[in-house]
Formats: C-alpha cells, sequence, structure tokens
C-alpha cells in the first residue's frame, strides 16, 4: 500500500518498483491511497494504471488527512493477508515483495516485520548529515541480520509490513497521531501501532534484506522542515502520554532533557572530531522535539 500526499514527482518511481517485482502479478494487490494531493499526483497515478493494466492496482481518495487515516481506509479494502506499507517516495529491490512472502513462510510467530530503509539523497547527503539526524529523513538499519526487535524499538514507517488479522485486531493506526496535517506534524504513528502489537505478545522481526530506498531532497532540508519532522515527534510522545496517563508525560520529559542533554555531549565530541558542522543539527533535533512535546 502507497499512501501518498502531493508526490507526483516520485510517485512513478514507486510504482513502478512494484510493476518490477519477480513476484508473479496475480500474487499481489497495490492500493494507491491518494491522502488530498493538490499537485498531479491523481493524474500520474491514473496513466500509470492505465497504462499497466496487469498490475492489480486499485487507486482511492481519502479526504481526512494524515497518513493514519489513509492507511486504515487502504487497509478495510485490502483483500491480503499481509498489509505492506511503503511510501510514496520510496523505491523497493525487485524482490521486496518476493522476500516478505517467504519470511512470513519461514516465522510463523512474525506478527510483524520491519526492513531497511537506505536514503537516497538527491543530489548528495549533505556535510551536516550525522547518524543520530538521519533518521529524520528515514534513514533505517536497525541490525545487520534478521533479529526480533527489542521491547520498545521497532519499524519505521516507509518500510513496514503486518499481518491484517493483527491490524484488524488493535484497530489500525491510532487517528490521534494523524501523521502529516498541513503545515503541522503530529508523529509517531508507527511506534504506537507497534508498541501495541508488542504488547500483546506478538514478535516483530526486522530483515535487513527487505529493503527500499528512500529519496531526499537536500534542498528541502531547510531549518523550518527539519523542525516540523523533529517537533512533530514530540507532538506524537505527547499525544501518546497524555493517553497513558498517570505521570507518563512527566517521565517522557525527564527523557527528553536526558536526551538533549546527551546531544550537547554529542555535539561536541563531532566538533573535536573536525566535524563541526555536524554538531548544531544534533543539538536542534533534540530541541525541536523537547518543544514538540511541551507542545510549544
Amino acid at each position: 500500500m502507497i499512501c501518498t500526499y502531493n508526490r507526483a514527482t516520485y510517485i512513478q518511481d514507486a510504482l513502478v518498483s512494484l510493476y518490477a517485482q519477480t513476484l508473479d502479478k496475480s500474487l499481489f494487490e497495490v492500493l494507491v491511497v491518494n491522502n488530498n494531493s493538490t499537485d498531479d499526483t491523481e493524474a500520474v497515478c491514473r496513466q500509470f494504471i492505465g497504462n499497466h493494466p496487469e498490475m492489480n492496482t486499485t487507486f482511492l481518495n481519502e479526504p481526512r488527512q494524515g497518513a493514519s487515516f489513509a492507511r486504515n481506509t487502504g487497509s478495510a479494502l485490502a483483500k491480503s493477508p499481509l498489509l505492506c506499507f511503503m511510501d510514496d517516495d520510496a523505491v523497493a529491490t525487485p524482490d521486496y515483495l518476493e522476500r516478505i512472502i517467504r519470511f512470513f513462510g519461514q516465522h510463523a510467530d512474525a506478527g510483524g516485520l520491519g526492513g531497511r530503509i537506505i536514503p537516497r539523497y538527491i543530489p548528495s547527503e549533505p556535510e551536516w548529515m550525522s547518524y543520530y539526524v538521519s533518521s529524520l529523513v528515514g534513514n533505517f538499519d536497525y541490525a545487520p541480520e534478521v533479529k526480533v526487535f527489542e521491547p520498545g524499538k521497532y519499524p519505521l514507517e516507509s518500510n513496514m509490513i503486518v499481518r491484517k488479522a493483527d491490524f484488524d485486531r488493535i484497530g489500525g493506526f491510532n487517528s490521534a497521531l494523524p501523521g502529516v496535517v498541513g503545515t503541522l506534524r503530529i508523529g509517531g504513528e508507527g511506534k504506537d501501532f507497534f508498541l501495541r502489537l508488542q504488547a500483546l505478545g506478538n514478535r516483530i522481526y526486522y530483515d535487513p534484506a527487505i529493503k527500499v530506498d528512500h529519496v531526499v531532497e537536500v534542498s528541502k532540508l531547510t531549518r523550518e522542515y527539519m523542525y516540523r519532522v523533529a517537533s512533530g515527534i514530540g507532538r506524537g510522545e505527547r499525544v501518546r502520554m497524555k493517553e497513558k496517563g498517570g505521570n507518563a508525560l512527566f517521565m517522557k520529559l525527564l527523557e527528553y532533557l536526558f536526551k538533549l542533554g546527551a546531544s550537547v555531549i554529542l555535539g561536541i565530541k563531532y566538533t573535536l572530531q573536525g566535524h563541526p558542522a555536524k554538531a548544531a543539527p544534533v543539538i536542534r533535533f533534540r530541541i525541536d522535539a523537547l518543544k514538540g512535546l511541551l507542545n510549544y
């Protein structure tokens, strides 16, 4: 499933990567959920679908803004026992779907699965990018081999798979964590989803061989954009902690203050190692996340 919002430039590459899968086209369906795009995304998708009738592709619109709404709507229409979520600016490897089906066939205890996400920087990785900031642009490589996610760890949204029965059992994604709504982000929907799965005893796996590339336009990584992403993480955590109740929000605040202190130490380390450009973004990430948590 691809949920899309204003990705006319890149969504065709995502669709082409699914069309080029080694898995027989009769064994999978593609759901494209348009979430109020104002560019040519719908026209691009419909033209591709019309030109490739041999791939079972369904296009639909979800007017409620936010990825959680779009994913829930698409999942309700899905016929497959496995739900695979891929971003509209991601490109799957040719054996992507074949590996997913094989994995679930070999791991009957798998309640969910995540794979590697490799940033495809356009034109190139910026000097200030570091491991600790790259997660904001989708970089994800949890382990060098197949591994069960530790408690509190989870796949990222650009490359996640779940059994439909388990998806329905926990009620899908939490719409109080919609993702992007206009210029506002309330993130953490994937985290919330998989933590709820883990709480029911489901084993969530990681397989680095199940890979997608994720397009990152460096020109769009402005200070404002990075703030929206980082603060959106904090806003999402605020929503989750308020739902948990008790002193959860206070404990999360202490955690964020600790991480801010750690980021300052890390920034000093980068500077002493001769990489001063990496210092400020690491610290800003934690400050912006803290602002989101405080609803600032």
